[in-house]
């Protein structure tokens, strides 16, 4: 039987032992042996980059989606069309994230989002109604804060995982990764320094991950927070703890909630054999096929990448069903930018933390982020 090989960043034991059974089975139906190896998440690109120029790469390539662009560009990834993979039934914004100047070149089995997670308990106690808007947000925070407890915590840390905490409230304000500096962008950065200034989030959000905001909601520490559903599997095991989840508040009634979107891609590499390639293109095909987009979101709690499937998956599961309203309407980051994202990225989070620092005004922070953005 054919062998080909299979790289991904899924180095937690479980995760790779799953990911290698779900592989196998997929390789089986192609025919196939699919050998299978992971790199830790900060090491595949800087890899891939080299093998793409010394032309090693693997068989089968699985890309967090703002990567794509960056290896599309290097000609290494083959468009998926080629094969007859069709990205029908797809949203529009998990159809791009896969996309490189109008092909597709990756396919995401499941994506995910952040959305708003809240401790049912203390908003019983405090008689407060899970927020809608960004007033309703700041009220309820206030009311939920108490000594020892926050009200609201975020990930606002200098990394691209702080910035895209941020995103859902640049986004849905009519703000724009293409221009920093507008009045909508200063509105949604205003919102976090309120809530720090007021004392209702902790000024600590500025050096937690996404981990840690869990942690502190987890422990009691926050009433209400901004997370991604991949923590509702150590939220269930954690006793006492009853929590629900809402779509992320707006800043006024009628606005549409725009959120990041979160996965990983899978692409067929540019190689020597195009035997190989089909055969790889015939696992991604499967990976992507209903019952294992039904399955893996199952599994880790993320939302099925076809707009069908996740409709069924949201009645069999109602606590992701906020996530998967807010992926029919999900953004790539990459979507407007391309490979020019990453410098975006670190504008907004370079503003997130000068403005809830109290160094700068959030116009002024914006402003130097959008130079930053443009490089100028």
């Amino acid at each position: 039987m054919t062998s080909i090989t299979a790289l991904d960043y899924y180095t937690d034991a479980t995760e790779h032992a799953q990911w290698g059974e779900r592989l196998t089975a997929c390789g089986k139906a192609a025919g196939v042996t699919v050998e299978h190896r992971s790199v830790p998440g900060a090491s595949l690109v800087p890899q891939v980059l080299r093998q793409a120029s010394s032309r090693t790469l693997p068989d089968l390539l699985m890309l967090d989606n703002p990567d794509l662009q960056q290896i599309a560009r290097t000609g290494a990834l083959t468009p998926l069309d080629r094969y007859g993979i069709d990205a029908a039934g797809y949203t529009e914004g998990i159809r791009s994230a896969g996309t490189y100047q109008g092909k597709v070149y990756g396919l995401a089995p499941t994506v995910s989002t952040v959305a708003l997670f809240y401790n049912k308990d203390m908003l019983a106690e405090a008689g407060v109604a899970v927020p809608k808007t960004w007033d309703e947000l700041k009220t309820a925070a206030a009311e939920l804060t108490r000594p020892g407890r926050y009200g609201m915590a975020v990930d606002a840390n200098a990394t691209f995982e702080g910035s895209w905490q941020f995103l859902p409230f640049l986004w849905s304000n009519g703000g724009d990764e293409t221009r920093l500096d507008t009045p909508q962008a200063a509105q949604a950065l205003q919102l976090w320094v309120d809530l720090v200034r007021s004392g209702s989030m902790s000024k600590s959000v500025l050096n937690w991950t996404q981990a840690d905001v869990h942690d502190q909601f987890v422990a009691g520490k926050t009433a209400m927070m901004v997370n991604g559903p991949w923590r509702m599997s150590a939220m269930n095991k954690t006793k006492n703890l009853h929590w629900g989840v809402a779509p992320l508040p707006v800043r006024r009634p009628g606005q549409t909630l725009v959120t990041p979107l979160g996965g990983e891609v899978w692409t067929v590499p540019q190689n020597s054999s195009e035997a190989r390639q089909r055969k790889a293109a015939r696992v991604v095909a499967c990976l992507n096929d209903s019952a294992n987009m039904l399955a893996l979101a199952k599994q880790y709690h993320t939302v099925p990448s076809r707009s069908s499937v996740a409709a069924r998956y949201a009645e069999q599961a109602p606590s992701m069903a906020a996530f998967v309203k807010s992926v029919q309407g999900a953004r790539s980051r990459t979507g407007k930018l391309g490979v020019a994202w990453p410098r975006a990225a670190t504008g907004i989070y370079t503003a997130v933390q000068a403005a809830l620092t109290g160094e700068q005004t959030p116009q002024e922070a914006l402003r130097h982020a959008q130079r930053i953005a443009t490089g100028s």
